[in-house]
């Protein structure tokens, strides 16, 4: 089961300058990538408290989520991987005129706190691989950003048989064997290092970033938002998309390890 997390109440002020919503309370439906889990955890609630509305948000992989908006599944906005989001367009599952790309993230290193492996260069990050006893990340099965492009990454350097004979896959889009991301399975003890995006990965006490996949390797993870056309609460859809791209919001993205993309 997709775990749904409701947007709890938080302290601080972020106000929209210039979003606006229809009078009522309205609940917006928001379908979102893992990726922009730990954003939307923070400015939704921000969202939430100065505008009256709700976001009933459900995270899991950008695959899973298109799937699921293009069986016909209602949703008021989507935010996934931005090929997902133009695919989804093309086949007029989101109005292609509301389409906002909102924060770019990359692939990094989680350790145990007090290790500093050496990954400056793809052949170092090659050893620590392979030296590694257990390496956390995503799975693979459910087409998530991070995860394919890790896929890429172990066969660009040559070692994907190695590396999943060792591999702790995590369901980051809900808990599973107790670790809801890479990044706590190697806080936990069940893995020695971790996979992941680096805002997933900043987000878990306990550990440590050894740094950015090296050079190329590093990925570059771009989500965009978009309006379902089936969506029910239009404009307050579009009111949080305008939020999510005020220059407020960009500190907020940049805090938690992702860059944002200017309008």
């Amino acid at each position: 089961m997709i775990t749904k997390h409701p947007v709890a109440a938080a302290s601080g002020a972020l106000v929209p300058t210039s979003a606006h919503v229809s009078a009522h309370a309205a609940e917006v439906k928001v379908l979102s990538a893992v990726g922009m889990r730990q954003v939307m955890l923070d400015l939704g609630a921000k969202f939430e408290r100065a505008t009256g509305c709700t976001l009933a948000i459900t995270f899991d992989s950008t695959g899973l989520l298109a799937k699921r908006i293009a069986s016909g599944e209602t949703v008021d906005v989507v935010m996934i991987n931005q090929s997902a989001i133009e695919t989804l367009g093309k086949n007029g599952k989101v109005i292609t005129g509301s389409v906002a790309h909102v924060a770019r993230a990359v692939a990094a290193v989680g350790v145990r706190k007090g290790a500093k492996p050496d990954i400056s260069s793809p052949e170092a990050f090659k050893d620590l691989l392979l030296s590694a006893r257990s390496v956390a990340r995503p799975s693979p099965a459910v087409g998530g950003s991070s995860a394919d492009h890790i896929v890429k990454v172990l066969e660009r350097l040559g070692i994907a048989d190695e590396v999943n004979a060792k591999s702790v896959i995590v369901n980051t889009g809900h808990p599973v064997q107790g670790a809801e991301s890479p990044g706590d399975a190697v806080a936990k003890g069940k893995a020695e290092i971790a996979l992941h995006q680096l805002q997933e990965l900043m987000a878990v006490p306990g550990i440590d970033i050894a740094g950015p996949f090296p050079g190329e390797l590093q990925g570059n993870f771009a989500f965009s938002a978009a309006i379902g056309t089936n969506a029910k609460e239009t404009e307050a859809g579009k009111a949080l998309i305008e939020f999510l791209r005020t220059p407020d919001a960009m500190v907020v993205i940049r805090a938690k390890g992702m860059e944002p993309i200017s309008p």
